[in-house]
């Protein structure tokens, strides 16, 4: 999943005009997944209305998610985006206790407030002129994504207590493909993919690649990973997606300079790798 963080950035960095484009093209290639994985997977025995509308719900809180993550990628650096909303396990933790009946230790409780920490120092910006610290306005938006992003995991979790992996994955797509494509189908988009389409953008081939192999593999991992164990712990570790995110990013920006569009300056890099850091091991802490 780290992996497709780099290239939806690239993509929107190097490709695209509107933020809405990318969402689209997701749309596309996610509906045609759902469709297909439903049609040939069929409706098994133990589905229910329940344990049915779970499955889609988890979709549509991951839908509404992706779309504030994306818009914010469009304009920020997807080293500082990532990291935030990858604090989903907080939410997560926290819903988990109240929905599931998981428990929350004191130690995961620090854990929580460790990842915080990091969240809101990752988007921290200086402001030369007041001789000041101030919360760039993005996280706010991206700490709301985290928290659908963890409501996605936990209704996720309450489908696959029933439901087999492959089922709830494709109602979990045709779901966030539906919501994509609600609020994306607009004549800026439209027309920008179709500019893309008639220039044979290589913007094309990676979201192929993205949504058809990389993005799957991430998600059916995530969805196994939650059939076998608790929704705060899978979570936990699916967060270190945040960690790779940057190391990628650092990576890339060396070998393409002008991929991503990323600070690279010294200051900014350890901020970045400083602010993981803590968030990785809140969410450390939160898996324990």
């Amino acid at each position: 999943m780290g992996l497709v963080s780099i290239s939806d950035k690239i993509v929107i960095h190097r490709y695209t005009n509107t933020p809405l484009t990318l969402p689209l093209l997701i749309s596309i290639t996610q509906t045609t997944v759902g469709i297909v994985l439903l049609i040939f997977g069929g409706i098994p025995n133990e589905a229910s209305l329940a344990t049915s509308t779970s499955a889609f719900g988890s979709g549509v809180f991951h839908g509404f998610a992706g779309l504030l993550l994306i818009k914010t990628l469009f304009s920020q650096e997807v080293s500082r985006t990532i990291p935030v909303t990858q604090s989903a396990p907080i939410f997560t933790a926290l819903l988990a206790f109240l929905i599931l009946g998981e428990s929350i230790s004191i130690i995961q409780y620090g854990g929580i407030i460790i990842a915080v920490l990091g969240s809101a120092l990752i988007t921290l910006r200086t402001n030369d002129g007041a001789h000041g610290v101030f919360l760039h306005k993005s996280f706010y938006p991206l700490m709301f994504s985290a928290f659908l992003f963890g409501a996605g995991i936990v209704t996720g979790k309450m489908a696959l207590e029933e439901l087999p992996i492959l089922y709830t994955h494709g109602l979990r797509t045709l779901a966030t493909a539906l919501i994509f494509l609600c609020f994306a189908l607009r004549s800026e988009p439209l027309a920008d993919v179709k500019s893309l389409l008639s220039k044979r953008s290589p913007a094309l081939l990676l979201v192929a690649i993205n949504d058809f192999i990389t993005a799957q593999a991430g998600l059916i991992m995530l969805l196994w990973a939650l059939s076998l164990g608790p929704a705060s712990l899978v979570a936990a570790v699916a967060g270190t997606r945040a960690l790779f995110t940057v190391i990628y990013s650092m990576c890339i920006t060396k070998v393409w300079v002008g991929a991503l569009g990323e600070d690279m300056s010294t200051r900014s890099i350890l901020t970045k790798l400083f602010s993981t850091v803590l968030i990785v091991a809140g969410i450390t802490a939160i898996a324990i």
